[in-house]
């Protein structure tokens, strides 16, 4: 899976995955709220074999698969999950 990373303007090591080429205006108004402008960082291809520093891949997919993003939050801030949209 090609994915995007964006990173928040507003919050440091807060980042958005997307799968390449999504709209972002799926992406839940709170979580944009949040968010502020978001920064285009790279594109990466996913696959469940490929390490990530904070999170497992296949997790990162999921997640894209399912809410059509996955949030990657700043370490050690949140001990319970954030979620937004649905």
């Amino acid at each position: 899976m090609d994915c995007t990373i964006y990173k928040s303007s507003r919050e440091a090591e807060l980042y958005l995955y997307v799968a390449k080429g999504s709209d972002l205006s799926q992406i839940p108004a709170d979580l944009m709220s949040r968010a502020g402008k978001l920064l285009e960082v790279m594109t990466l291809s996913l696959t469940e074999e490929r390490k990530l520093a904070r999170v497992k891949s296949k997790q990162v997919m999921e997640e894209i698969r399912d809410k059509g993003y996955f949030l990657q939050l700043p370490p050690n801030i949140h001990s319970q999950p954030v979620r937004y949209g649905k």
